[in-house]
């Protein structure tokens, strides 16, 4: 059997009518390149699978991608507004065919949909196939044994074509909120920008605010140097597409199959790591690097850290760095910069930790576009499903191994994102209330500032007033 491995970039013919209400599209896509090499079971698979499982769920990630560009994280209100939006695959000679119907007219213009958003489409159709075919409906991968994990998220990635360039180290992995100020925005596309000038390619979560800003800089540091290919890689996962669906710049899209190995797919691809404000979900992030970096058998690995804001930033990265500090201790805040107001600096401090990694990749023969040689505790590749029960259940106490308490507060993190803005989450608080968290005073205490600053911040939610989903229990 091949499985898809297209780079969703082959052109298509795509038929388009109005249809009502008003604001809504039919058309018919039919996919060239190398999806016409989906086998027939692949296609059985999606078109048997009717109202539920693999199709379901590509339903929902297809719309996602053709909503991108409303301004809304609230998924329940894109999959309501479009509630009648459907995308049928039919047989054709050389593989399926795809009928949109009720599809976001914004995702078309003058009668054909945007090739951004159908690259965007036909990546979605690859990844989801080829993951339920090929990693999840295949006894090769034991997602249970950590060196299998992280076997299955290298080939979810190279079938994604993402490891197919074989040059110098130059990928810069860019984290931060969806919900920012445009103070912040323009920052990150400042930053963007100087990482362009350097040769520097960018991978974000593919989403708004802090992941697009640094790809659209990027974009025209890149023209100045003439360098007309350019990466703009974005790595999402079903969970969160809906609420963070593409930005229009991301020129390569993988979807991973859930948090953890999005996460992991994060850290062995990148040569840096800039991190932007944001809220819960960049929160989960740092938790989850610094507490793999935390991993004695890490201690060597040279990987950049930079934090970075304008100057009306600074009081947020204070306040990132007190909670690091209280939480995992001075090990932790070593492993990592804050640079505020100085664009130029934070992408020349990117350029020279990534040196370093050059060189450490070619002292160790450790391939530069996949770093294997970086421990993850399996703590951190196992799936935390935030229910009600298991966020109770997470233990937040000060005598715990800075790398256990790292790993726990990321899943309470991952909780609080999926409270936010995913709907299995939004669904169990409306269904049982808040989640609560469990810890000694002094955690609570720390958690409770720093969440209470998020709120402040808006750092929650793009629009609207913020009701936590959370509650905090000393």
């Amino acid at each position: 059997m091949k499985a898809p491995s297209s780079d969703g970039r082959a052109s298509a013919s795509v038929s388009v009518t109005q249809a009502e209400p008003e604001g809504v599209v039919d058309a018919r896509v039919s996919p060239l390149g190398s999806l016409e090499n989906l086998s027939q079971r692949e296609v059985q698979q999606l078109l048997s699978s009717g109202q539920g499982g693999v199709y379901d769920l590509f339903r929902r990630c297809a719309l996602a991608v053709l909503s991108s560009g409303l301004e809304s994280d609230d998924v329940r209100a894109i999959f309501d507004r479009y509630k009648d939006f459907e995308i049928k695959l039919g047989r054709q000679a050389w593989g399926i065919k795809l009928e949109v119907k009720n599809a976001p007219a914004s995702a078309f213009v003058d009668g054909s949909m945007i090739r951004g958003i159908k690259e965007h489409l036909f990546a979605v159709l690859r990844d989801i196939v080829y993951i339920h075919d090929a990693i999840l409906g295949s006894q090769r991968f034991d997602l249970n044994d950590s060196a299998s994990v992280t076997n299955a998220v290298y080939h979810i990635l190279r079938n994604a074509r993402i490891l197919d360039y074989k040059g110098r180290p130059d990928l810069v992995v860019c984290w931060g909120g969806h919900s920012i100020s445009s103070v912040e925005y323009d920052y990150t596309k400042r930053v963007g920008y100087e990482l362009g000038l350097r040769a520097l390619s960018v991978c974000t979560g593919c989403g708004p605010g802090a992941m697009k800003g640094p790809m659209k800089g990027a974009t025209i540091g890149h023209s100045k140097q003439r360098i007309r290919e350019g990466r703009y890689i974005g790595m999402t996962e079903p969970g969160i597409i809906a609420a963070e669906p593409p930005n229009p710049i991301v020129n390569q899209l993988v979807i991973m199959p859930d948090i953890e190995k999005r996460l992991e797919a994060f850290v062995r691809c990148a040569h840096a790591i800039i991190v932007f404000p944001g809220g819960a979900g960049t929160a989960e992030e740092i938790l989850y690097l610094l507490g793999i970096l935390l991993d004695p058998t890490n201690a060597e690995q040279p990987l950049p850290v930079i934090f970075t804001g304008p100057p009306s930033a600074a009081e947020y990265f204070g306040q990132i760095d007190h909670f690091i500090g209280a939480t995992l201790g001075d090990a932790a805040r070593r492993r990592y910069k804050i640079i505020i107001g100085d664009p130029p600096q934070a992408a020349r401090e990117a350029l020279k930790g990534i040196e370093a990694v050059r060189e450490y990749r070619r002292a160790k023969s450790d391939a530069y576009n996949y770093n294997w040689l970086l421990k993850i505790p399996e703590e951190f590749q196992r799936p935390f499903e935030p229910t009600h029960e298991a966020m109770a259940r997470l233990e937040l106490r000060r005598d715990l191994p800075s790398h256990v308490m790292a790993a726990n507060l990321r899943r309470a993190f991952s909780g609080i994102v999926a409270g936010n803005v995913k709907e299995n989450g939004i669904h169990a608080i409306e269904a049982r209330g808040p989640f609560e968290l469990h810890g000694d005073k002094q955690v609570m205490t720390l958690l409770d500032e720093l969440l209470s600053a998020f709120v402040r911040q808006r750092r929650m939610k793009l629009a609207g007033e913020y009701k936590p989903c959370y509650r905090l229990v000393a």
